[in-house]
């Protein structure tokens, strides 16, 4: 039976953020069985999970980057080029930003060369270039740059009706996911 928490599965609160709020009640328990589960995993379920739909691939993602799975890399960048089901992607970036070298920082590269010039298209973008901001490192500067992909990719899904992600905001939730994990978590 999926545990609930708040009355919402486990996706559902790492989907939403929900847990990064001081006062919802079962952020404890919530992280805690997060934690416990991260650790107790092993890679072959992990991969399991990467092969189903959204839900599994989130939490999976989620699990990755709280363990610090490195071995999972390649194996998650390749999911997030591919984009090919919603909402896991948002993990994807998070187990990137959590493993934080440079190789993290070219499969993000990579996956904002490629989406960001679909103005067409709101999928993980914005995580994508929080986690890219977060490893601190100069890859993102050519897309932050005034009136450069970002700016462009921005106008474009506004158009859509999505609404405006500053560079700013997308490094914060970054942050704010990261330094939950590391509040909890072995260094």
């Amino acid at each position: 039976m999926t545990r609930l928490y708040g009355g919402l599965p486990r996706y559902l609160v790492l989907n939403g953020g929900r847990f990064l709020g001081p006062r919802w009640w079962h952020t404890t328990r919530f992280t805690r069985h997060l934690i416990a589960d991260a650790a107790a995993i092993n890679d072959e379920e992990l991969e399991a999970l990467l092969g189903y739909k959204w839900r599994s691939r989130l939490t999976a993602g989620w699990l990755i980057g709280v363990d610090r799975r490195e071995r999972f890399r390649a194996r998650i960048g390749d999911l997030l080029l591919a984009s090919e089901v919603c909402y896991s992607g948002s993990a994807y970036c998070f187990a990137l930003a959590r493993f934080g070298t440079h190789a993290d920082a070219e499969i993000l590269t990579a996956y904002l060369d490629r989406y960001l010039p679909r103005t067409d298209l709101h999928y993980d973008q914005p995580a994508a270039l929080g986690a890219l901001l977060r490893l601190g490192t100069h890859h993102a500067d050519r897309f932050t740059d005034p009136d450069g992909l970002w700016d462009e990719w921005v106008k474009g899904v506004g158009r859509l009706g999505y609404p405006n992600h500053t560079p700013a905001e997308q490094r914060r939730w970054t942050d704010l996911h990261c330094e939950f994990a590391n509040g909890w978590t072995r260094p």
